[in-house]
């Protein structure tokens, strides 16, 4: 059986940030202190928020090594630089010095992350947190897809402050018009997606309609008034995070990551790899992994991560598109959190997530 390391290429940095809700996963996890994480490194940003619970470890594990170049770059950044440096060099803001900027963070780098960011100069210039794949496949549809269908005046007053009401009579009047549905469904359909945002592979086990599946969920959200304060609905629709920033670099949260960043490791590898090398964990962020991986596959992993996690620990997770349940299949050994999973479902800023889950061992 193939791995999804040898049919996906990783030789390019696909998410720049995190796309699922490090406020939904803190308060799924409801971590105590001094505990074991494993995290799905991805972009780093949500393993980072993990810190804020004072762990003993956090593990963030990625296959791909870029995406943990970026971790060690982030993670320095937070170290070395004051907070308003942090928030500029990475490009929540503007900034004109940050080849100097790089240039202090450098020397607290492995070798391996310095000869890889010295290699990709015009990405840190640019501001990092917008040279992802999957964030230029935002970046394109809020610069040359969006404007055929509404000004930046529209898209202003959708994101505007306003009751419930209000919102949901913007969108049904103002928004929700031909060009929109249209437009939007072929854009985030599977042959789009695949090609310009994720990987073909990672839609492999996709059998709906995706870019209607996606419509319906998007629509539900932007008529309700969290679709106002979402840091990433702001980056989907106008390429940028305005004055949005994610957990981690909250400023009530960031002393707490900042004074933990001893405690995050990064590992290649799988998850599964990275429990035979650290041992067992109480605590598990695994993003929306098992998306990309058959009915089979999905049993076998999702058996070793039980294996490595200890009793009563909790397993944190995502479905979008392709519907797995670590306790429908394990219910032996696995409680599902069925009316805090649907709660925190509900809030989700990852407003396009089918289901949020959350676990526990027996």
């Amino acid at each position: 059986m193939k791995k999804l390391t040898d049919k996906v290429s990783f030789e390019m940095i696909r998410y720049a940030n995190c796309w699922e809700d490090a406020d939904v996963l803190l308060k799924g996890l409801n971590p105590e202190e001094n505990k074991r994480f494993l995290s799905i490194a991805s972009a780093g940003d949500n393993s980072f928020s993990l810190l804020v619970s004072n762990p003993e470890l956090v593990v963030a594990v990625d296959v791909n090594q870029n995406q943990l170049f970026l971790v060690e770059l982030k993670r320095e950044a937070i170290r070395k630089l004051k907070y308003e440096e942090v928030v500029r060099f990475l490009g929540f803001k503007p900034c004109n010095n940050r080849m100097e900027l790089y240039n202090l963070i450098r020397p607290n780098l492995s070798a391996k992350t310095q000869s890889y960011w010295d290699g990709h100069r015009d990405q840190l210039l640019n501001g990092i947190i917008h040279e992802g794949k999957f964030e230029r496949y935002f970046q394109f549809f809020a610069d040359k897809i969006l404007p055929w269908i509404h000004t930046k005046k529209r898209v202003a007053a959708l994101l505007a402050e306003k009751t419930k009401e209000e919102q949901e009579k913007y969108f049904n009047k103002k928004w929700n018009n031909w060009r929109w549905r249209f437009l939007f469904k072929l854009f985030f359909s599977k042959k789009i997606m695949g090609r310009y945002g994720r990987d073909p592979e990672f839609l492999k086990q996709v059998d709906v309609h995706v870019g209607k599946t996606i419509y319906n969920k998007t629509s539900v959200y932007l008529k309700s008034k969290s679709a106002q304060r979402n840091f990433i609905l702001n980056y989907n629709l106008t390429g940028n995070f305005g004055n949005l920033l994610p957990h981690y670099l909250e400023p009530h949260n960031y002393e707490k990551v900042k004074a933990n960043l001893d405690k995050i490791h990064v590992f290649q590898g799988f998850a599964e790899d990275a429990i035979a090398q650290y041992g067992t964990f109480d605590y598990m962020n695994l993003s929306n992994i098992f998306e990309y991986m058959s009915p089979e596959q999905f049993e076998t992993v999702a058996k070793g991560l039980l294996n490595g996690l200890n009793s009563g620990g909790k397993i944190a997770y995502w479905n979008l598109m392709v519907t797995r349940s670590i306790a429908g299949s394990f219910s032996k050994e696995v409680k599902n959190h069925e009316q805090l999973s649907k709660e925190l479902s509900a809030v989700d800023k990852g407003f396009f997530y089918q289901q949020f889950h959350l676990d526990q061992k027996l």
